[in-house]
């Protein structure tokens, strides 16, 4: 079968390697109906030393069952199923508190020889793992569209979601949405879903920030330092946000979400940070401001997002602007490295 491996920065190749099987009983083996590239897949792709033997990319997939260890109970084969990006077991202590990516049992597709850039794939703990959905074959029942956003409950719409439901948006508030990525705009479209009546989006890219419109964006501000602190505070009619996710994960856009949050406020953090340190001292303290966020637990809202999706009462996969062969991975990861793709679909 066909997988993606990076040896090295910029150094993405599909290789033939033997398909997966069972090897503990609470294993599944899916086949891969659509994976894509994530904006974090990028940092190893700019960042990753060079290896002999390689690392397995991708997790995020949906797919169908093709076989289970005897020990699954919660999906069968011929399920179209929806994997977190993370493996579980959906019921230890952490699971059970909501934070699944914290199992005492888990783990990370991709740090254990499981990359989700592939055919068939190896998903363990499956029961804790892949949620079926019902009523829906692989064909999405003939949608592409509803395939795309089924894909994004693997991670990045739920990323986005798990950030406006840490901020805390209720109905009524300012939000500001910091980065034009996916994650970004699928804050946008999870902060309208919750309520909120003001949606600041910035992002520089107009055929991004357009979409973010679409999802909910009621203000675009393309300035940043002092002047797009300015014009946000100017879209909130005067006063800063009630609610700012940060969806970039550079130390920039943190100190920007600084200037833009406004007392009793949440900066509700999704993006991957690339930095060590940055400033939580005597500015937040003084304003009660509250720090949030982290890596999403995507299989704690994975139950709750299906229906909407497959009702058609969101459709998340309108960041998929690209569509690949899965062979052709390697040209994939340039295009959403040089910004000529947003998010990038593959199709095995």
């Amino acid at each position: 079968m066909k997988a993606a491996f990076m040896y090295g920065a910029g150094d993405v190749r599909v290789e033939s390697i033997p398909e997966p099987s069972i090897v503990e009983p609470t294993d599944a083996i899916i086949r891969t109906v659509r994976s894509c590239v994530c904006g974090s897949d990028l940092h190893p792709y700019h960042s990753m030393p060079d290896s002999e033997s390689g690392s397995p990319m991708g997790h995020e997939v949906l797919g169908v069952v093709e076989e289970t260890g005897s020990a699954v109970s919660t999906v069968h084969t011929g399920d179209l199923v929806v994997s977190s990006f993370t493996y579980q077991d959906n019921t230890c202590v952490h699971c059970r508190e909501g934070f699944h990516v914290s199992c005492l049992h888990g783990g990370f597709f991709g740090a254990v020889g499981v990359g989700l850039q592939a055919e068939y794939v190896r998903i363990p703990l499956a029961d804790g793992t892949l949620v079926a959905v019902p009523d829906v074959d692989e064909t999405g029942n003939g949608s592409e569209e509803l395939l795309a956003s089924l894909l994004t409950l693997s991670d990045v719409y739920l990323t986005g979601f798990h950030a406006a439901t840490m901020g805390r948006v209720q109905s009524g508030q300012t939000v500001t949405v910091i980065g034009d990525g996916a994650v970004g705009l699928s804050a946008v479209l999870a902060s309208r879903q919750l309520g909120a009546e003001r949606i600041i989006l910035m992002g520089r890219h107009t055929d991004r920030t357009d979409l973010g419109r679409e999802f909910g964006a009621t203000d675009v501000v393309a300035e940043r330092g002092e002047d797009g602190i300015a014009r946000v505070l100017e879209a909130a009619g005067g006063d800063r946000s009630h609610v700012v996710i940060e969806a970039v994960g550079h130390l920039p856009a943190y100190e920007q979400a600084m200037g833009v949050v406004r007392p009793g406020g949440v900066i509700s953090r999704v993006g991957v940070p690339q930095y060590k340190e940055a400033p939580i001292g005597n500015p937040l303290f003084r304003e009660n401001i509250t720090i949030t966020g982290g890596t999403a637990p995507v299989r704690r809202y994975l139950d709750q997002a299906i229906p909407h999706v497959v009702a058609g009462t969101i459709n998340p996969g309108r960041v998929f602007d690209v569509s690949m062969p899965l062979s052709e991975a390697a040209a994939a990861y340039a295009a959403m490295d040089a910004r000529e793709a947003l998010k990038v679909m593959l199709v095995p």
